[in-house]
């Protein structure tokens, strides 16, 4: 080795100490002071941020969604016994309850040790320093990545593709990913990605690269649950129930019905969303 190149060595080990020294370390919060978390990030300085209010969603407020849920329920139940579970994508029609279900989650299964972290797509790069700080916790956590979409090129992408089980580290058995995304296949598509797929001699089609990067993230998901617009009498149900909840009467929800249908109308979709929305608007106006 040349003096140059003993030179060279020393530098390139003065920086790594460097950036070890001068890399932030994540402080531990109050795991005693909430059962849902915030992965947040201020001035370079990363955190995990307690959830004060959490949104009070029971299983049984999820209508015609009764595979979904049962998918679900199960996996997480699985998982927070200490058996086998995977990581979930659920995909699909918006406002149909993905996000709604994970939330239910926590509900039915926060005495039993489960943790929810809410992670932004813009922080899914300091995955690897959130599972490094959680690995050794003897809760369950599972961390969740709502309506995520990427475009090429987006850091968080390959992030999460190690996270889930693309890296030379073992996943740990305290921690799962949800996410919930509108599309499948997680990043854009464009009829150009067609012309990549190629016959054989035997006439099977085989996608090229550009399309196998494309799907790759999403099959590092081991179950996938996908969601479908509802039905306008499986809407009106879900109306029904909304408004049960709210103490109206039976005469106010029979009345409701065709006030339902336009305000469905007037947003172009009748999801469990709208749905929801209609009944506090009905509701507050009536009661």
């Amino acid at each position: 080795m040349t003096n140059t190149d003993a030179l060279f060595t020393r530098a390139e080990l003065l920086i790594a100490r460097l950036e070890a020294a001068l890399t932030p370390q994540v402080a531990e919060p109050d795991w005693n002071a909430g059962i849902a978390f915030r992965w947040r990030k201020r001035g370079g300085q990363a955190s995990l941020q307690v959830v004060k209010h959490i949104a009070p969603i029971a299983f049984d407020h999820l209508q015609h969604i009764a595979t979904q849920k049962q998918a679900i329920e199960q996996n997480t139940r699985q998982f927070v016994a200490g058996r086998p579970a995977n990581n979930v994508l659920l995909t699909g029609a918006r406002g149909t309850g993905k996000s709604s279900l994970i939330k239910a989650c926590l509900q039915q299964f926060s005495a039993q040790g489960l943790r929810l972290i809410e992670v932004d797509k813009t922080d899914l790069a300091d995955l690897p320093d959130l599972i490094d700080l959680l690995a050794d916790r003897p809760e369950k956590f599972i961390v969740f990545c709502d309506d995520l979409s990427f475009e090429a090129g987006d850091v968080g992408y390959k992030a999460l593709k190690v996270a889930l089980d693309g890296g030379i580290c073992a996943t740990t058995d305290n921690i799962l990913i949800y996410a919930t995304s509108n599309r499948r296949h997680l990043l854009p598509e464009s009829m150009a990605d067609n012309a990549s797929y190629v016959h054989d001699e035997d006439g099977d089609l085989h996608p090229g690269e550009t399309v196998e990067e494309k799907i790759s993230l999403s099959e590092r998901f081991g179950i996938w649950v996908s969601f479908y617009p509802f039905k306008q009498d499986d809407y009106l149900d879900i109306v029904a129930h909304w408004l049960r909840h709210f103490s109206c009467t039976p005469e106010q929800i029979s009345a409701a019905r065709a006030d339902a249908l336009r305000w469905a109308l007037q947003r172009g979709s009748r999801s469990g969303r709208v749905a929801w929305q209609f009944a506090r608007d009905y509701a507050g106006r009536c009661l």
